[in-house]
């Protein structure tokens, strides 16, 4: 009898476990897509917030959400945990990832250079003239394990710094940034617009390397290096191959609305709070950053192997590792948009 009684229990209990699994399955793939910006004011991301404002998620009938972390390091971490569905954010993270066993693509590049800067603080800027100065410093990221990161622990090992010979403080980004800077806690950072105009214009900082542009790019890493893109899960990829290609005709539009206006267009159309009280500095930092954006959202020839060599030059978990790089992109989706 207490056999029957515990078996009919037990049975209750995985039914009931049954029914929420497949409810919380269903919750998780609603036809709603969660999308992570490894912070959604930076300009390196703009396509984003401006595709939404162009109404080009709802022109391909999706419903996009757009949500934002102040490192694309905590979006990353968003997207393993399965909590969105895409993220954002710098496609150097899916060749580290790929050398942990977690498998990331980008379906979508926007730009083919950085758009990051290294800022020097004006009140150590006569001890440091490159970044072979930067023993003893302390240097501002966004977040640990972030591009920004990755990026300066390259630049100062490519100048026979290692990384034990600095320390690395994370910032966030834009106001946080630009408070750590002012206050003395960080002697050089890497940051992006408009957070470097912002800086500029109040003579607090100035800028040490440039990855704003190609030329800057290629001097600094030594070719382009495609930063910000939209990446997914591969296996949510397999399974999304329609919405994949609605988001990345969506986002190709808006590279090409990027390309075809100019920086006081595109600012018109991004919501106010972007710009403040201060639109004709956005608009200037804007202008800055055009050169970076990709025409056509693929992935630009030889980039991934420029990646793969800056990440390799001093990060562990891929120096040495068998990356694929056929997995950590696609132009498939690119590709077929119009």
């Amino acid at each position: 009898m207490h056999t029957l009684i515990r078996g009919s229990l037990i049975s209750a209990v995985l039914l009931s476990g049954a029914v929420l699994g497949a409810s919380q399955a269903v919750a998780a793939d609603s036809g709603k897509i969660t999308i992570m910006v490894g912070g959604i004011t930076k300009m390196i991301y703009l396509p984003a917030k401006l595709t939404e404002q162009l109404g080009y998620f709802k022109e391909e009938g999706l419903d996009v959400e757009l949500q934002s972390q102040p490192a694309g390091v905590d979006a990353e971490n968003e997207l393993l945990a399965g909590a969105v569905q895409a993220v954002v954010g710098f496609y150097d993270h899916s060749i580290d990832l790929q050398s942990k066993g977690k498998e990331v693509t980008a379906i979508t590049v926007f730009g083919q250079v950085p758009g990051e800067v290294e800022m020097v603080a004006t009140k150590a800027a006569a001890s440091i003239k490159s970044m072979a100065d930067v023993k003893g410093k302390t240097l501002g990221v966004t977040g640990l394990g972030s591009s920004t990161n990755f990026l300066t622990q390259y630049l100062a090992a490519k100048n026979g710094i290692s990384s034990n010979q600095y320390s690395v403080l994370p910032v966030g980004a834009d106001n946080t940034f630009i408070v750590a800077i002012k206050q003395g806690r960080i002697d050089a950072g890497m940051t992006t617009e408009p957070t470097v105009s912002q800086l500029l214009k109040s003579g607090d900082a100035s800028v040490l390397v440039d990855m704003r542009t190609v030329e800057g790019t290629v001097k600094a890493l030594g070719g382009l290096y495609p930063a910000s893109s939209l990446y997914v899960q591969r296996p949510w990829l397999n399974t999304h191959k329609v919405e994949a290609a609605k988001l990345a005709r969506a986002f190709v539009k808006t590279l090409k609305f990027i390309n075809t206006h100019s920086a006081a267009e595109i600012a018109d159309k991004m919501p106010k709070d972007y710009y403040g009280n201060n639109k004709p500095m956005y608009v200037q930092a804007l202008q800055n950053s055009l050169p970076m954006f990709s025409a056509d959202g693929k992935m630009p020839p030889g980039g991934p192997e420029t990646v793969l060599q800056v990440l390799s030059g001093f990060n562990p978990n891929v120096k040495g590792k068998h990356i694929d790089l056929a997995k950590t992109y696609t132009n498939e989706f690119v590709s077929t948009a119009k």
